[in-house]
């Protein structure tokens, strides 16, 4: 019995320090949540106008003390602005962090691996040439041109994945679709007038300005959509860290897999860069801040990541309504300003580890 001792000890030890990390982890993605709740509030009550903090934050709670005029600033601009800026963040970032593990590439994202480039080259049909899917109603062109464009790069990328297999591959084809649909996309502009080349060009920095709580609404509905489905593959997700060869003993089909999870993050990148056009390195930096503080447990990780885009959003339109007096400045711009130094930061933070 003594000689089983020892043994019980350390499992007990074990299981004791299993239990702890998972409430670390537990207790860091409520921090990120608090933090992105932080952010959106901050950036509701941040803007060009005379209203104060105080005026905003009591008008969401009593509207009937709101003037016309305020009224319309806080729930007709700030708010949609705010909740679209933490959705496109919750969106881009758990899509790179789902892509960043099919792949096995730490560098894979909406933006690198072309999504991005397509739903730009789906915008400039509609700006440019006027080249629309029928029935689409007008005002609705250009979203609906990005996101099919955008869904259906991930579609083609998955079936040439699916011809040559492995995430490298995958990677390769990524790379390739992101400079063909920029090629394109450089032959519009060439040809464009000056009035729709200067909307498309417009686009392509990045902008919370168009949105409305119709569009909010709709970007919710689908992350809703396809968040509990990422959250039931955490586990999946996880061992394919540990390998393909590990994910394959523990019955795990990586093609399904892979194609699943694509077609989820291309509903998510779709749906989010036809609302606000083109938002850089949220996608990437994001999952890397959550890899940095949770690990690769997907259970955790996954959460993470959605709300630390969330977070870099909101303080990118904060920084775009702050950064020059007077002018909002096109949060794409923002984000590839802020999310340089970051992601470099990261490179070689994880390099001296």
């Amino acid at each position: 019995m003594a000689a089983t001792d020892p043994l019980s000890a350390v499992a007990d030890a074990a299981l004791a320090g299993h239990r702890r990390r998972l409430r670390q982890r537990a207790v860091v993605v409520a921090a990120l949540a608090v933090a992105a709740l932080a952010a959106f509030l901050l950036d509701l009550v941040t803007g060009p106008s005379s209203l104060s903090a105080a005026d905003v934050l009591h008008g969401l709670v009593f509207p009937e003390k709101l003037g016309r005029g305020a009224a319309v600033i806080v729930f007709d601009v700030r708010l949609p602005q705010a909740l679209m800026a933490i959705l496109v963040g919750t969106a881009l970032s758990l899509a790179g962090a789902e892509m960043q593990t099919v792949l096995n590439n730490p560098m894979a994202s909406p933006f690198t691996l072309g999504m991005s480039a397509a739903a730009t080259f789906g915008a400039a049909l509609a700006i440019v040439l006027g080249i629309a899917l029928p029935g689409v109603p007008p005002t609705w062109t250009i979203p609906v041109n990005a996101f099919v464009l955008a869904f259906g790069s991930a579609m083609l990328l998955q079936l040439l994945g699916r011809l040559r297999s492995g995430g490298e591959t995958l990677v390769l084809f990524g790379i390739a679709l992101f400079f063909t649909f920029n090629a394109l996309v450089a032959l519009i502009q060439f040809v464009a007038s000056e009035q729709a080349l200067q909307q498309l060009v417009f686009w392509t920095m990045g902008s919370l300005s168009r949105a409305t709580r119709e569009k909010a609404t709709i970007l919710a509905a689908v992350i809703g959509c396809v968040v509990p489905f990422s959250f039931a593959a955490a586990w999946k997700l996880t061992a394919l860290r540990l390998g393909a060869e590990r994910a394959k003993s523990l019955g795990i089909d990586i093609g399904r897999l892979r194609l699943f999870s694509l077609m989820r993050l291309s509903l998510l990148t779709g749906a989010a860069v036809a609302y606000v056009g083109v938002v850089a390195f949220v996608g990437l930096v994001g999952p890397h801040i959550a890899r940095l503080l949770i690990g690769e447990d997907h259970r955790f990780f996954l959460p993470a990541s959605a709300l630390s885009g969330a977070v870099l959003m909101s303080l990118a339109s904060i920084a775009s309504k702050t950064a020059v007096p007077g002018i909002v400045l096109p949060i794409g711009l923002i984000t590839s300003l802020i999310g340089v130094p970051i992601f470099m930061t990261l490179v070689l933070t994880r390099r001296g580890r």
